[in-house]
């Protein structure tokens, strides 16, 4: 008897006209098929399902200054697009070292480059955090240029499965790597009110800080679960029940950004990261190498101004960014996730 072919798998239908659930974006999501789709997302000032829109490119171009047979790293690889542009002006002579910790997505943008034409030869994935920059000269020497984002994906704040997202509800994680440390909602189980409320104030200069660090700490007393986003995002919304109607739906997302933005920093342990990054940074440089970092909020902007700033004076770095550069009024028009980011350098003396 003739074996029947199998049935093809139908995609997933979605209510009305228009998909609005992560994974029913199946055409942002395969990107390679439907690329006049996303093309249409992005012209509208979005980011497609699943993908990532580098930021300030052409700047870090100009001031990078990459040359072919150069050595640089991308310490904060994500979806690969700033590593694809400097892979460019390398022109398949040099190497480029590409690092992050999330193991989802560092598989995906290895193969999005290998596909590229961009293999072994020109790149080296690595897994692992950025604060171990020191390890890397013993495999790759000293490095000619570096670059690190550190704003968190899109793909990571879209997918409500990472826990990262506002908009849809999902699992209370936040991690980066959801295979290593605490999640934020085992955090929260655990946690005092007071260390709660410094947390808030100190990660994200929360001006509801303490109310909002009562109110969690009494329901955990009182064995109610936080687990998931919607649940955290429902008890800022009741703590603020007092803010006049006209301002509180506004001060309510940008509360829940502050406090989600807070707990991920902390889980993440972002801030002791980045300080032993840019401690070990400068050993990791050849003299005249070129540093950029792209911060996105005020406790990572004035780590990077400060570590700067210091190692100017002690004679390690001969220039710095005295003023940090910002994304074009035409960039932030057609990505308003680049609205935050601050653009500082420097360069190796």
């Amino acid at each position: 008897m003739e074996q029947q072919e199998p049935k093809p798998t139908r995609r997933v239908r979605y209510a009305g006209t228009h998909p609005k659930a992560f994974k029913e974006k199946y055409k942002e999501l395969d990107p390679e098929k439907y690329s006049e789709d996303v093309e249409k997302v992005m012209q509208k000032g979005k980011t497609p399902a699943g993908m990532h829109r580098s930021i300030c490119v052409d700047e870090i171009l100009d001031f990078l200054k990459v040359k072919p047979g150069q050595t640089g790293l991308d310490a904060t690889l994500g979806y690969g697009g700033h590593s694809l542009e400097l892979l460019k002006k390398l022109k398949h002579k040099g190497k480029l070292v590409a690092l992050d910790v999330d193991p989802f997505e560092l598989p995906k943008t290895k193969e999005r480059l290998n596909n590229l034409g961009y293999g072994d030869a020109d790149l080296l994935v690595k897994k692992m955090n950025f604060s171990g920059i020191d390890i890397l000269e013993d495999e790759v020497g000293l490095f000619d240029f570096v670059l690190a984002d550190l704003g968190v994906s899109s793909m990571q704040i879209d997918n409500p499965d990472r826990g990262f997202s506002l908009k849809l509800d999902g699992p209370l994680d936040l991690r980066l790597n959801p295979n290593s440390g605490k999640s934020a909602a085992a955090l929260l189980k655990k946690i005092s009110r007071n260390d709660l409320e410094r947390l808030f104030i100190e990660n994200s200069d929360e001006a509801y800080a303490g109310k909002i660090a009562d109110a969690i700490v009494t329901r955990v007393q009182r064995g109610m679960d936080i687990s998931t986003t919607g649940q955290l995002k429902e008890i800022i919304k009741e703590t603020l029940d007092f803010i006049p109607k006209s301002s509180r739906q506004e001060m309510v997302k940008k509360t829940c950004q502050r406090c989600f933005q807070a707990l991920r920093i902390e889980v993440n342990n972002e801030f002791g990261v980045l300080d032993k990054f840019l401690e070990k940074l400068p050993y990791a440089l050849k003299p005249g190498a070129r540093v950029a970092i792209l911060t996105f909020h005020s406790g990572e902007d004035r780590r990077v101004k400060k570590a700067f700033q210091a190692l100017y004076r002690a004679g390690v770095y001969s220039e710095i960014a005295l003023e940090p550069i910002r994304p074009s009024v035409e960039e932030i028009a057609s990505n308003p996730r680049a609205r935050s980011t601050k653009f500082r350098w420097a360069i190796k003396a």
